[in-house]
């Protein structure tokens, strides 16, 4: 018999670790080619790992809520065979565990290549931290930094179970370089009261801790929730969040759809709903205005060349999930329809890919389906600006014609624009949600799909 060594495979060009979270099959069990051995999950969204052999288990690697790398071994099944399966070439990366003796270099961390210059100091401090897991890829970065050990366990981490991401570190390495003068001066003036100062203040989110009575049910969040609500502490904490608010008059775009969306079924197959036509606006917005489609890093201003845009979508369990529509300038309406639906779909049956909540540059989000009519979105880090819809209501409202002014019921939509006020003033962030409204107010009526 041979054994076959399972690797953990590839889920994305920015994915490089994943937690497991329950094993599907044991050690002796019979597996077939394609059986879902092992359940895993990202920063983002929960995945399946089939086995590509017919076999039987012969071991587990790790174990649940262990973290492992893109590229590790995670089980051995034996196969029929007299030598030892080699390993695919799809999953040749062999990226040191946590608990390696080689030093992780440049060339076998996922995504270091994003780093310049990132070189490895092997006198530098090991980083074995007692308090949690750091990935190599985040240790390399201390080490290339400077971070001392007591520097990388006050960072506080947004993965799972509270672990620093390569977003978290590169975000603290930023702010600290950024405040390095007025922190010098703190420390100056502190140096007869505290024996050591920190390279910068790390503001820990603050608990209120409540007294549950008899008649009270405690529930613990689960993992996905933590998760966002991390997130969103840290973007309030990052970003200073303005909101601009306008009312468009959409009743051309409603009359259209209501005119097209039957045979549009027919001809397709399914439905076209509001948010295909809301993100056709926003990305020729996001065209027309280039340095709303940014992101910040320190005092530094990354405008995006690839227009992502990712729709926020409520999940049959309470939590919230943003998948991203990749390119979505260039697709017509059909495909972002198609786009749309496909994603929305995957997304409250739990079979999105890491991929697909990856690389987003602008979010947006449709409250107006929970009948709110308006409201102000969180910043989705590391993104500069959110745009929400409300509801389509019926309203009086002046109608300007070439024989006067007249009152007439028309369909109106209120949209809101969150942006981070480090990049983004308000001329910028207002004239730009004004030009989404237009797209909208001018749509043609004759438009054929």
């Amino acid at each position: 018999m041979a054994l076959y060594k399972l690797l953990l495979p590839k889920m994305g060009e920015s994915v490089s670790e994943a937690t497991i979270t329950k094993w599907l099959k044991q050690p002796g069990d019979r597996i077939d080619e394609d059986d879902t051995l092992l359940e895993i999950a990202t920063d983002k969204v929960d995945s399946e790992v089939p086995s590509p052999v017919k076999g039987v288990l012969k071991e587990q690697l790790y174990t649940v809520d262990q973290t492992v790398q893109v590229g590790e071994v995670v089980a051995i099944i034996e196969i029929e065979g007299e030598e030892e399966e080699p390993t695919p070439p799809q999953q040749e990366i062999t990226i040191p565990s946590a608990t390696s003796s080689e030093e992780p270099t440049a060339l076998n961390i996922p995504g270091i290549e994003q780093l310049p210059n990132v070189g490895v100091d092997t006198s530098s401090a090991q980083y074995e931290s007692t308090l949690r897991f750091y990935s190599p890829l985040v240790k390399n970065i201390a080490r290339h930094e400077g971070l001392s050990q007591d520097e990388l366990d006050r960072i506080q981490g947004t993965g799972a179970e509270g672990r620093v991401t390569k977003e978290d570190i590169l975000t603290y390495v930023a702010h600290r370089d950024s405040s390095s003068k007025s922190e010098k001066s703190l420390q100056t003036d502190q140096a007869e009261t505290r024996t050591e100062s920190p390279k910068m203040i790390v503001t820990a989110p603050s608990h209120v801790h409540t007294v549950a009575n008899g008649n009270d049910e405690i529930i613990e969040m689960d993992r996905m929730r933590r998760m966002i609500a991390d997130h969103m502490v840290k973007s309030t904490q990052i970003s200073p969040h303005v909101c601009s608010f306008v009312e468009a008059d959409v009743t051309n775009l409603v009359l259209w759809r209501n005119k097209v969306k039957d045979a549009y079924k027919k001809r397709e197959g399914e439905n076209i709903t509001f948010t295909p036509l809301f993100i056709e606006a926003i990305s020729k917005a996001l065209k027309d205005f280039p340095l709303v489609n940014i992101s910040i890093d320190g005092y530094n201003i990354i405008k995006k060349k690839n227009i992502n845009i990712g729709m926020a979508a409520a999940l049959p369990n309470g939590n919230l999930i943003v998948p991203v529509i990749k390119n979505a300038d260039q697709l017509s309406l059909v495909g972002l329809s198609k786009s749309v639906n496909d994603l929305a779909q995957r997304s409250r049956a739990n079979k999105l890919k890491p991929d697909d909540t990856q690389d987003g540059t602008f979010t947006f989000t449709n409250i107006g389906a929970f009948g709110n009519i308006m409201g102000t979105p969180i910043i989705n880090q590391p993104q500069a600006a959110i745009l929400a819809v409300g509801s389509i209501t019926k309203k009086p409202a002046v109608i300007e014609t070439e024989y006067g002014d007249m009152i007439g019921i028309r369909h109106m939509m209120y949209l809101s624009l969150s942006y981070d006020h480090r990049a983004i003033d308000g001329a910028l962030g207002g004239t730009f949600l004004k030009r989404v409204a237009d797209y909208l107010e001018n749509w043609d009526t004759n438009r054929v799909i």
